[in-house]
């Protein structure tokens, strides 16, 4: 290599640049990294659900599965940028600093290297111009024997011009011995530089280069290093976030998320009851019984004026059935409230919206379960369109009624609990303010302390009062469950008690509200038509609160007062009563006590 200094001045600059294009790479990887991170935090930004009210976290544990593995996701974004900062900081900033001090030194390794050459060339210069200065000379003096001899070998010649020819040849050949002299130590001079260069100045600045070549590939060999360093140092938390990941899609359970929907849309009422039985059969035997659609009864059968229920629903008329009476018009701006004996206030609602409705599922035949269904849609809607929720929740379905007031009253004991802490404290520090004045005034603590029993006292009330909501709502919620028990037994005794013309027994222990029947009268065909016989009474009510009972349909009650009852709220909140006196109308559900009867005789 002594003579490939081009050659090296090459391969040390490729080496630099070869470092260079590493570093590049790296930047580029980092860019990547980052990129990648930045770019999974906006997907998990994107997804992840913005600050809702606390009724509204998600709770099924599919969703909150999903959001623990957004979690993590974010989480292994922050660990990729780590890798990018660890690479920048480590890797491409350490190869762009070495870089730099790269290139000094083999600049002034380059530098060291061409001077040396230079001064070789030099030397060589110097001896090579002695060299022909003794070559010019040798040949004067050789020129100047010549003219010598010649004329010393003329006859002719002058003693002077010999003379003269030998004097010029003394000189001659004394300046060639000076030039010869000179040449030599010239020649030596240059002898001992080129042997210094080659093998000593030379070498030493190949062997600096070599030096720094083999350091430019141990730092590469660290930066790779580094590089793969990076990106195992996060592979445990990376693991832990995959962990992270398999723990949330294990923690799903399906069982759970279904309890969540019952839990959530369960409503409490009843699901409607069965079919009754149409018998269209009964006009084949209008002739047979003098005018009267039923078959003729037994002898010896008792019939109870009070249970017919034939008259009451099912006299013929010229084309047909005889209109039925419509169900009591409620109109939407009727809503106004009613004072309870706790104080509370209970809204009130006509039931005009769904008039149409209800004289279909009040009187129509057969009675349709969609029809109750779209009652109870419509109902819902109108509660809708009064605005907001109401205080206690009664425009909701029972049981999600006793949920979200248990909700309520568990708020109000936190924060009563709070209350009651602060008070304590507020009482502790006012005895220390007694006891050292000088670290406070104990009148200053008054005002906060009165503030604070003020909250306690009304939060207590509150607490009271949607108690008394909640013990509403239970009680109904058990009152519905024994009449629901109630009417499966019931359901087992009609079963045998309608004749095939669908009309009732006199039997006294089995005489339970039916379906409407149809019995002829002597004098249906009349110009003027008697008026319906009452429904029998099934049960019997008495009013827990007062109520006015201003719209047509209803029925006004006293608070104490009872009341007959003849048909069952149907799941629309009202219920039909009768007085003892015969007046008839609706009353709501809520604000009455019922209790079913098994035997109507009994009622």
């Amino acid at each position: 290599l002594k003579d490939q200094f081009d050659n090296l001045d090459k391969h040390t600059q490729w080496g630099i640049d070869f470092l260079e294009k590493y570093a590049k790479f790296v930047k580029e990887r980092i860019e990547i990294e980052q990129n990648y991170a930045k770019q999974l935090r906006n997907l998990v930004k994107k997804y992840c659900p913005k600050r809702s009210p606390k009724d509204e976290e998600p709770r099924f544990t599919s969703c909150i599965a999903f959001f623990n593995i957004l979690n993590e996701l974010n989480d292994y974004a922050g660990q990729r940028e780590v890798v990018a900062e660890e690479m920048g900081h480590r890797v491409y900033g350490e190869l762009m600093r070495y870089s730099h001090d790269l290139k000094t030194e083999r600049k002034m390794h380059l530098q060291e290297g061409r001077k040396a050459q230079q001064y070789l060339d030099m030397c060589w210069k110097q001896m090579d111009n002695s060299k022909k200065k003794f070559e010019r000379e040798c040949r004067e003096a050789e020129k100047a024997q010549q003219s010598y001899e010649r004329l010393d070998n003329d006859t002719n010649a002058t003693k002077a011009d010999v003379e003269k020819a030998k004097q010029q040849l003394n000189l001659r050949t004394h300046m060639a011995d000076e030039n010869k002299n000179e040449y030599a130590a010239q020649l030596q001079n240059f002898n001992g530089e080129q042997h210094k260069h080659y093998y000593i100045v030379i070498p030493q600045i190949y062997k600096q280069l070599q030096e720094m070549d083999e350091r430019r590939t141990i730092k590469l060999s660290e930066c790779y290093k580094g590089f793969a360093d990076s990106e195992r140092k996060v592979i445990p938390i990376i693991s832990k976030c995959l962990e992270g990941m398999i723990l949330a899609a294990k923690s799903v359970d399906e069982h759970r998320d279904s309890q969540l929907v019952i839990d959530c849309f369960k409503s409490g009422f009843e699901p409607p009851g069965d079919f009754p039985f149409e018998d269209y059969s009964q006009n084949i035997y209008r002739t047979i019984s003098d005018g009267t659609i039923s078959t003729p009864k037994q002898e010896g059968m008792r019939i109870d004026t009070k249970t017919t229920v034939g008259k009451a629903k099912g006299k013929l008329w010229l084309f047909g059935k005889k209109p039925k009476p419509q169900s009591p018009p409620l109109t939407p701006t009727s809503l106004y409230t009613s004072s309870t004996p706790n104080g509370s206030q209970y809204p009130i609602f006509s039931i005009e919206p769904v008039h149409y409705c209800m004289s279909d599922i009040k009187t129509g035949k057969p009675r349709i379960p969609s029809f109750r269904s779209l009652k109870r849609g419509l109902v819902s809607y109108y509660f809708c369109l009064q605005g907001p929720a109401l205080e206690d929740f009664s425009h909701l379905p029972p049981e999600q009624r006793r949920k979200k007031l248990q909700q309520r009253i568990d708020e109000l004991n936190r924060e009563l609990q709070k209350e009651t802490d602060q008070k304590d404290a507020l009482i502790k520090m006012k005895d220390v303010y007694e006891k050292n004045p000088q670290m406070g005034d104990p009148s200053s603590l008054q005002p906060k302390l009165t503030e604070t029993m003020s909250n306690m006292d009304r939060l207590r009330m509150e607490i009271h009062k949607n108690e008394a909501w909640l013990s509403e709502v239970e009680g109904k919620v058990a009152a519905r469950s024994d009449r629901r028990h109630s009417s499966d037994i019931n359901h087992l005794v009609t079963q045998g008690r309608e004749s095939p013309e669908g009309s009732y027994t006199d039997d006294a222990n089995q005489e339970v509200r039916g379906p409407p029947q149809q019995h002829a009268h002597p004098n249906e065909f009349d110009d003027e038509f008697e008026d319906d016989d009452p429904l029998p009474a099934i049960g019997h009510c008495k009013a827990i609160y007062p109520f006015d009972g201003h719209n047509e349909g209803t029925l006004a009650m006293k608070e104490g007062e009872v009341l007959y009852i003849i048909e069952e709220d149907k799941g629309d909140g009202w219920t039909r009563a009768r007085r003892h006196n015969g007046e008839e109308g609706y009353v709501p559900t809520s604000y009455i006590d019922v209790t079913l009867e098994k035997n109507s005789k009994g009622a």
